[in-house]
């Protein structure tokens, strides 16, 4: 029997090597990927990696990003942009990562990997990160997330055609339905939000009394990175008593104020000082919900003071 001839048994494995990872087209110059989405009427998607640091970003562009199926998915509905963030900086050029820095104040996000979607103007519709199950399933999250913008668009065009509160309570359906944090929404739904205040001056909707508390937390996790640079705890503790004396701090914002209040003295390794900081907080009233997360936190600092070690969390149903 003749032999197979062995050249094209090779070329063969690295056709079908080559088919199934190909690197997608993403572009680093996010003004000139605007632009372009713009003109041929795309979506960004904004990848915000650190790539050679973040384990889960690493996962999702081999997982996903590399995969031959996600670049034929996305290449008709997104312009890809990825803002990276290395602990190695000759990675990128001295204008990309000045960019990049820029754009961490228009973009807050709170973790790597961040995935948004925007569209043309760069205004974010919806936020991910990683997701198992391979560029499919990706993808299919992805179309999944897309409905957020339909879904916004039509609730900002539905608004303009009512006032008083039902246009509040419309408008503020739009801004919750993307499920952004509060700092995006901030960032990129200003006018939105004064619209509501408009539209609702008494504010039976509530909705200027959370704008107000969420701006109070924000300047205090603000000014406690500061503080928490410089190690400057008596002025942490000062800082806290400010923040808490302030009557719109209240609930899951006051849990927060104390939670990282204790988390800023057991990195510094007062973990008496910690657990004494969460003790008060269990018993202040105005401290719900999250009272368990406290308690929670409490015991994970008692033992490591005791040197055990931590407990797996529960699972949830």
């Amino acid at each position: 029997m003749p032999a197979i001839p062995l050249l094209p048994r090779v070329a063969a494995i690295l056709a079908l090597a080559v088919s199934s990872v190909v690197a997608a087209d993403w572009s680093s110059d996010y003004e000139a990927a605007r632009k372009q989405a713009a003109t041929e009427k795309k979506d960004l998607l904004i990848d915000f990696t650190g790539s050679d640091w973040c384990t889960w970003c690493i996962k999702l562009r081999q997982e996903v990003f590399e995969q031959a199926p996600f670049e034929a998915g996305v290449k008709d509905r997104y312009l890809l942009v990825e803002l990276d963030y290395p602990k190695d900086k000759s990675r990128l050029t001295e204008a990309v990562a000045k960019q990049n820095e820029e754009l961490l104040k228009k973009y807050p996000i709170k973790s790597y990997p961040s995935i948004l979607l925007c569209d043309a103007d760069g205004k974010p519709f919806a936020v991910t990160g990683y997701q198992p199950g391979g560029p499919e399933a990706y993808l299919k999250h992805l179309e999944e997330l897309q409905a957020r913008k339909v879904a916004r668009d039509k609730g900002l065009a539905d608004a303009g055609s009512k006032t008083g509160v039902e246009k509040a309570k419309l408008l503020i359906g739009t801004l919750e339905g993307m499920q952004l944090s509060p700092e995006m929404l901030s960032s990129w739904y200003g006018d939105v939000a004064t619209q509501i205040k408009e539209a609702d001056p008494a504010d039976e909707t509530g909705f200027a009394k959370r704008e107000a508390t969420q701006a109070a937390f924000a300047g205090y996790m603000t000014k406690l990175m500061e503080l928490r640079a410089k190690q400057d705890l008596e002025a942490v503790a000062k800082l806290v008593e400010e923040t808490l004396a302030n009557p719109l701090v209240k609930g899951e914002v006051r849990t927060q104020v104390y939670g990282h209040h204790a988390g800023t003295l057991a990195y510094a390794g007062k973990k008496d000082e910690a657990i004494k900081v969460l003790q008060t907080a269990v018993k202040d009233p105005d401290a719900e919900p999250g009272r368990k997360e406290l308690e929670d936190f409490i015991k994970i600092l008692e033992r490591e003071k005791a040197g055990l070690p931590p407990v797996a969390p529960e699972k949830k149903n």
